[in-house]
């Protein structure tokens, strides 16, 4: 492979404004180190967890490190597409977008190694099968075929697995849930740091992926039918993702329903916001700041 020349040195240079350069320097903005989080109280507070409890926690620990490897692993055929459309603004957010994966995977494994959860941890997640629906099969095959044909419709395909369903589904509820627990015991700060900063590096994912899908859709309608139907085949899967905690009697002291009803709630919301994008002038779409302020009021609420 060649290349004819450079992007950044285009006459006008790079749009600051566009938003994934924004999305960009914010991320530089909020830098954090996940080596710096202090883990010193987590071997106590998981020591506090018990029976069916202490089982759920580690299941759902589990499926967060997992996923950030899988994530971390299966986003680099985005990054390639990007730059195949000499979208550099876009490649130059999903570098980082990348590397903030990589920190995720980072900070949940250096949390299991602080509680002394060094033995294999595959078996809590190998019998969850909407989890391994997705992660095993509907994640790598959906980045996968973006190495081959970057086409629209695969880029509308990778991001509402990658963005919607395994963010924005899974993981933010996941975290979400998460959180709850630990803040109402006043056990595992730590945990809660680490939720706190990957939540809002998802966030901007997440904007990332509402902003590509309306772009796209703004500019062939068509594609609205393969967000419909991606999401279509793939919701049910991680809800019943989530909903495999309800092997446990309220685990947690969690209503499992009312999580799965949480996250169809927002992948409704953020569904509304990419079809808002059908019939749009696809600059105004592209400038439009609708996906950011979308996950700041998700955040609030």
């Amino acid at each position: 492979m060649t290349r004819d020349g450079f992007s950044a040195l285009a006459a006008g240079g790079l749009d600051w404004d566009a938003l994934p350069l924004r999305l960009w320097r914010k991320g530089n903005a909020m830098f954090w180190n996940a080596a710096d989080i202090d883990l010193s109280q987590e071997a106590a507070g998981w020591a506090t967890l018990e029976g069916e409890d202490l089982e759920a926690a580690a299941r759902l620990s589990a499926m967060f490190l997992a996923g950030e490897e899988a994530v971390t692993h299966d986003i680099q055929p985005f990054m390639a597409a990007m730059s195949a459309q000499g979208r550099l603004g876009d490649e130059m957010y999903l570098a980082q977008f990348c590397f903030e994966e990589a920190r995720h995977t980072e900070a949940f494994r250096r949390w299991f190694d602080a509680v002394g959860i060094t033995a294999d941890l595959n078996p809590l997640v190998d019998d969850n099968p909407g989890y391994r629906a997705i992660f095993l099969k509907a994640l790598p095959e959906s980045l996968g075929a973006l190495r081959d044909d970057p086409s629209p419709a695969n880029q509308i395909r990778a991001s509402v697995t990658y963005n919607h369903i395994v963010e924005g589904v899974l993981a933010l509820t996941g975290y979400h849930a998460w959180n709850t627990v630990c803040q109402e015991r006043g056990i595992l700060p730590g945990m809660q740091s680490i939720v706190r900063h990957i939540g809002q590096d998802e966030r901007r994912h997440m904007a990332w992926g509402t902003y590509t899908c309306r772009r796209l859709v703004a500019a062939d309608a068509s594609l609205w039918q393969v967000v419909e139907d991606t999401m279509g085949e793939l919701l049910p899967q991680a809800l019943e993702a989530i909903g495999f905690l309800s092997q446990y009697d309220q685990p947690l002291g969690l209503n499992v329903e009312d999580f799965v009803t949480y996250a169809a709630e927002r992948a409704t919301r953020r569904l509304g916001a990419i079809s808002a994008a059908l019939g749009q002038d696809v600059a105004q779409v592209e400038a439009d700041d609708a996906p950011v302020a979308l996950e700041d009021e998700l955040a609030s609420t």
